[in-house]
């Protein structure tokens, strides 16, 4: 029996594994372009569509690159957490890496999606904080540096840090970052970081044992490693899991994915979108999907989002809330 699709919609759901970047729509970019008169780099019909992730990330620098005020910013942030409201998530913690957005500096960045998440959150949307993101080919001083700034600044909607890119392109980057996030640590940030998707369960021992994460976007080659399975699942570690992103690059149908495997282990499983406009996704889509391929009812749903809800990275009341604000929707 299939979780009924108007359940889905209502509940209150929580996403860990989003990135702003990959949440703007087409129409936006192509908007920008325009203004611009900037090229496109392929054909309008295919320009979501992406065969590595090397080009993925091109394609992402290029795109924000088309941002060059904050205004603009502001706005994008602002309509994502208003489409993440129609989705029915109230809260969420955004990836935001600041590599990409070429034009503006790093103030000028946490501003714009500040104000955009501000404003939302003031017109009753979904409450969106911020993570950091370093990208893998950042040396070791612009990592402490990013941190620093945080240090100086601590903007109240950045929760967190993490660091994403190509594992398998960039090699092992862990050793260099780990001054940072032990920095980042100290000064209370939440940790997190992209491994175990081009990386196998080694890109997860790094995780845990060199950068000290917190918890684990993607994660799912874990399940590689029995050893490792076990000890997440022990320690709680939770995994924020993008389902058809990994069908995207990884995986050649849901069958062949490890989220029911790693659930059924007793891993906090996190179900997220990734880059749900570039892949043409909703976080409702993701819920629907695992929950018919994998048999889950309501209570598995709520679950994972109880997952969520104790992985975030946001203050204890704010959890309390998010808890409270799922149980009324079940009663």
């Amino acid at each position: 029996m299939f979780v009924d699709l108007k359940v889905i919609w209502n509940l209150p759901k929580v996403e860990l594994h989003v990135h702003l970047e990959g949440a703007i729509p087409k129409e936006t970019v192509l908007s920008l372009a325009a203004e611009q008169n900037a090229a496109l780099p392929r054909q309008e019909r295919d320009l979501f569509s992406f065969q590595e992730l090397g080009g993925f990330l091109r394609f992402l620098d290029w795109m924000c690159g088309l941002v060059r005020e904050q205004a603009t910013l502001e706005t994008i942030a602002y309509d994502f957490a208003f489409r993440s409201s129609r989705q029915g998530i109230v809260y969420s913690e955004v990836i935001v890496n600041p590599t990409h957005w070429r034009a503006l500096d790093l103030e000028q960045l946490v501003e714009a999606v500040h104000a955009g998440f501000d404003r939302a959150q003031e017109d009753g949307l979904a409450d969106c904080r911020i993570l950091l993101s370093l990208a893998r080919h950042q040396t070791e001083k612009e990592a402490r540096d990013l941190v620093e700034w945080l240090r100086v600044h601590h903007p109240n909607r950045v929760v967190g840090i993490s660091v994403d890119g190509d594992e398998g392109a960039a090699g092992r980057t862990g050793p260099k970052f780990a001054g940072a996030y032990t920095m980042a640590e100290s000064l209370g940030y939440g940790l997190t970081a992209h491994a175990g998707e081009s990386s196998g369960p080694e890109g997860v021992y790094d995780a845990l044992d060199v950068l000290g994460v917190h918890r684990i976007d993607h994660g799912v080659r874990a399940v590689e490693d029995p050893q490792l399975v076990r000890r997440l699942a022990q320690d709680h570690v939770a995994l924020n899991i993008c389902v058809s992103s990994n069908l995207a690059l990884l995986y050649p149908d849901l069958s062949n994915h490890p989220v029911g495997a790693l659930y059924e282990a007793g891993i906090p499983v996190t179900i997220n979108t990734d880059d749900p406009q570039l892949l043409g996704v909703t976080l409702n889509d993701e819920f629907q999907m695992v929950s018919e391929a994998l048999g889950w009812k309501v209570e598995d749903l709520t679950r994972v989002t109880e997952h969520a809800i104790s992985a975030a990275f946001c203050e204890e009341s704010k959890k309390r809330e998010l808890r409270k604000s799922l149980l009324e929707s079940l009663s």
